[in-house]
Formats: C-alpha cells, structure tokens, sequence
C-alpha cells in the first residue's frame, strides 16, 4: 500500500479516488479551503491525523480511521460510504456520519448534531455521544456501553439492540420497530411513543410521561423513577420492580408493579389490567375503571 505521512493537504479532492492508501499523521486544513479530501476512494487507513476541513469522506469504501480527530469545522465527515471502522477518534462536525452502512466505532467521542441518520449496520461500543435526532431512521444498530445526550434520539429506528447504555434524552426511540433495550439507564420525557415491538429489559427508566401509544410493548424487571402518567393508550406486558407515580389508561395487556400513586382509567377503551403487588396504602383510583385493577387484600 502507498503510504502518506506527515504532510497538510488543503486544497479540493486532495487525494480524490485513492485506492490502496495508508496515510498517517497528516493535516488537512489550510487556507484553500478545500473540501472532500478522500472523496470516491477505496482501502483507506488514516491513522493520527487531523481534519479542519468540510466533506472528507465521501462515497468510499472500506475504510479505516484510528487516533484521529475531526474538528467541528470538518462538516459531514462520512456520507453514502461503506464498511467504515473508526476507533479511539474524536467525530466533532455537524452531521458527521449519514447514508452509510456497515459500521464500527469503538472508544469515540461523538460531539455532532444530526449524527447517523439513515445508517445501516452500525456498531458502537465504549462510546461518548452528544447530539441531537441521534442515529434517525437508522436500522439494524448494535450498541454496547454507550453513554448519550441529547436530545429526540433513535426515533424512526428498526432491528436494533442496545446493552449496559446510559442515554439522558427526550423523546427517545419514537415510532422505533423491533428493538431490545437490555441493562440500560434511560432518562428524559415522552419515552418511545408509538414504538412498536419494543423490549426494556432489566432496565432504569426516568422521566415523565414514558411509553404511550405502543404496540406490543413488554418492560422485563424495569425500575421506574419520576414517571407519571404512563402506559397511555398502549398495548403493554409489564413488570415493573419499583412503586410509579401514576399511570393512564393502558389499551391493552398486563401491568404488574408494586405500587402506584394514582391509576387513571377515564377511557372506556382502556382495558389494561394492573396488578398491584405490594403495599397499596398510597393508590388513588379515579375516575372509571374501565380497565380491571388488581389490588391484594
């Protein structure tokens, strides 16, 4: 392979369709500015470089980044390419990856707005994440101790999984189909509305308002912590290990908790039945109960 060390390169298509090429400890910045440096290349490895500059990696294919930074100035890093590993980088540009597929980043820093959207295949492992419609309309994502903020987060995604996570932002997982949420702490408001086919396992849920709207939603020995008014209007398997503020109206299915601070059932569709399993000294239930509760003597 031709290798490329220790050289700044900034002007347009610097090593445009490059095939077969190591290129180690370079700069890409400068004042002409140029953008999409390794654009329409193949069998690329960059190691210990650094860019400044906008569209480096475009429609390539096979590709490996190692110790390298991208600058918030290095704008939509990686678009329409494929087979892609990144490790131990720093990805800090605006909409830094999107329409790729088959994709590996282990010991990153993600610091960018607007971050994998349309991304197929895509693994994460020990990795930082602060971004906003984190990893939109995504698919087929496995993720592994990644801690996130943000906000509006894996919304639209399909075919995923998620495991040993920590994920502080609203509105996550909306309208996601078919995913699996293991041993993950998950904190923000209006949690995975109109999801469906959706598992939380062994997991710790905060925030308010979580889980309405869903179709065949199971929680698995979940703890959760400040919510209230949950399970609206979804079709819900739950069993839950901590006392919940309160829930609403759940269409269908099996709620099992130990506690809840008030049950509302004032929609005559509503038939979810909640089993209360512990001390219910605190319930208070309003309104109709259309749907069946189930409190021990």
């Amino acid at each position: 392979m031709n290798i490329i060390q220790n050289q700044t390169f900034d002007e347009e298509r610097a090593l445009y369709g490059s095939k077969g090429i190591v290129v180690k400890n370079c700069t890409f910045d400068g004042p002409a500015d140029g953008e999409s440096a390794f654009k329409e290349g193949s069998d690329i490895q960059v190691k210990h470089s650094y860019f400044n500059l906008r569209y480096p990696f475009w429609h390539d294919h096979g590709l490996k980044i190692c110790d390298s930074e991208m600058t918030e100035l290095c704008r939509a890093a990686l678009w329409y390419s494929d087979h892609i590993e990144i490790t131990d980088s720093k990805l800090h540009g605006i909409k830094a990856l999107r329409e790729c597929c088959e994709v590996k980043l282990a010991g990153c820093d993600i610091l960018s707005p607007e971050f994998g959207w349309s991304v197929r295949g895509a693994e994460m492992t020990d990795c930082t994440a602060e971004s906003e419609y984190f990893m939109m309309r995504s698919d087929h994502l496995t993720f592994r101790n990644v801690k996130m903020k943000g906000k509006y987060s894996f919304q639209y995604i399909e075919d995923s999984v998620f495991e040993d996570c920590e994920f502080d932002t609203k509105d996550a997982f909306w309208h996601a189909k078919n995913v699996l949420v293991k041993n993950c702490v998950v904190k923000g408001e209006y949690l995975a509305w109109y999801c469906e086919n959706v598992t939380f396992e062994n997991c710790r849920i905060i925030g308010t308002q979580p889980l309405c709207y869903c179709k065949n939603l199971k929680l698995i020995n979940c703890e959760m912590v400040d919510t209230d008014l949950c399970f609206e209007k979804s079709d819900v398997e739950a069993v839950v290990t901590t006392p919940v503020m309160s829930i609403k109206n759940p269409h269908t299915g099996h709620i099992q908790v130990p506690a809840v601070g008030e049950i509302i059932m004032d929609d005559p569709e509503a038939r979810g039945e909640i089993q209360i399993t512990g001390s219910q000294n605190d319930c208070e239930e309003k309104a109709d109960t259309a749907g069946k509760i189930v409190i021990p003597a």
